[in-house]
């Protein structure tokens, strides 16, 4: 008979029997782990940046041509929103793909819920957003994006709520959307219409209480304060754009590398050579920051003492770094061809780039600037750490 006594030691000798067997992987927590995108060969690598060594190569997960994914809560698994309509749940302590659903024709990101069972799913084709249970990935709802005219819509800009809401823009339709999903099977939704023409991205702020859309018809992004709901959408950095508002657009910046440091927000300014920086209480335009070509994200370092800056073609070989308290840019590197993303460590002592065109994820001291070393990746675009998992509008 096993007593309380003799329980933990039983448990200890089966432990050690299957290690010995070759059974049990090594422990290891998932704390300094990542995943970075290699969109042409539809494989995610899971990195470790404590060693800068990449771990495992995942593979057959689809079109990941604009991927991007979210962590689980226990930062063990993450879910991959492939541009096909592929959601795939990834292991990343195993390395091993456990679940995969086609679900749209054409998606574009998602979110997870703050208490980590429903993942959302927002969609080009057939627009509208899907709803799904985060250990089955069984369909919990599905949401059409269709306003008040049949107009149906692109949904762009997704973002996790405090409270298991979401929010997120109909770009045909002009409109923001709350969805309440504390009922996943049966959501809520509360409608903002005319908040301005083809809303291209959005945004949460990471405690939750405002979500901003980026207008790519009008000059301008529109602010909802979630703790004020019945205020409505306002408008905010009108007329940025007024001095040559006909600079051709070569790529859509993402507003979900936005960067609150301090007191002041900075933004991509759509098409310009600029960097738009905000006083993120009252939202009015501070200063707009030149820089070297058109920036795609806009992201602080932990700190806030630093804002990094990537560009759109001809320019994405170029990353540009501005100091916060002088709104100058202190620094720029040429660290490979067509930088698509950066990623900073929990604290800030590494960043990460992905240079699709050289085929090579690039790590630098974002101290010194030096390189600290280069790996090989396929094609890579989006860098994830794991450290998004206890983080809101990410």
């Amino acid at each position: 008979m096993m007593t309380r006594w003799t329980r933990p030691l039983t448990t200890l000798l089966l432990t050690l029997t299957l290690a010995a067997c070759g059974s049990v992987p090594a422990l290891r927590g998932s704390g300094d782990l990542g995943v970075v995108i290699e969109r042409a060969s539809g494989s995610v690598q899971v990195v470790d940046n404590s060693h800068r060594q990449a771990l495992y190569r995942i593979r057959g997960l689809g079109d990941l041509s604009h991927a991007s994914l979210v962590y689980s809560r226990d930062a063990r698994y993450v879910y991959v929103f492939g541009r096909d309509g592929g959601l795939s749940k990834v292991d990343i302590l195993q390395g091993q793909l456990v679940a995969r659903v086609m679900q749209a024709g054409n998606s574009i990101g998602g979110a997870i819920s703050s208490d980590g069972r429903i993942i959302a799913a927002q969609n080009y084709t057939p627009g509208g957003v899907k709803l799904f249970d985060a250990e089955t990935l069984d369909l919990l709802a599905d949401i059409p994006a269709v306003d008040a005219h049949g107009q149906v819509s692109k949904v762009v800009g997704l973002a996790d709520l405090p409270g298991n809401r979401f929010a997120f823009s109909l770009f045909e339709a002009g409109e923001i959307w709350v969805v309440d999903a504390s009922q996943p099977r049966q959501p809520t939704i509360r409608k903002y219409p005319a908040i301005g023409k083809n809303p291209y991205d959005g945004l949460a702020s990471s405690d939750g209480r405002y979500y901003i859309a980026g207008l790519f018809g009008e000059d301008g992004l529109a602010l909802l304060d979630t703790w004020q709901p019945d205020a409505g959408v306002r408008r905010i950095l009108p007329g940025y754009r007024k001095d040559d508002p006909a600079l051709p657009v070569y790529k859509m910046p993402h507003l979900r590398g936005w960067s609150l440091a301090g007191d002041y927000a900075f933004l991509p300014a759509i098409g310009q050579h600029s960097v738009l920086m905000a006083d993120s209480r009252s939202w009015q335009e501070v200063a707009q920051i030149p820089v070297y070509g058109q920036p795609v994200f806009v992201m602080a370092d932990p700190s806030g003492r630093r804002v990094w800056v990537n560009f759109a073609f001809p320019h994405n070989d170029t990353v540009q770094v501005i100091d916060v308290p002088s709104r100058k840019v202190i620094q720029t590197l040429k660290p490979g061809k067509a930088i698509l993303h950066m990623e900073f460590t929990g604290r800030g002592d590494q960043v990460w780039l992905s240079s699709r065109d050289d085929n090579k994820l690039v790590v630098i001291d974002p101290h010194t600037f030096a390189t600290l070393t280069e790996l090989p990746a396929d094609s890579p675009s989006g860098i994830f750490f794991s450290w998004r998992a206890h983080r809101s509008g990410m």
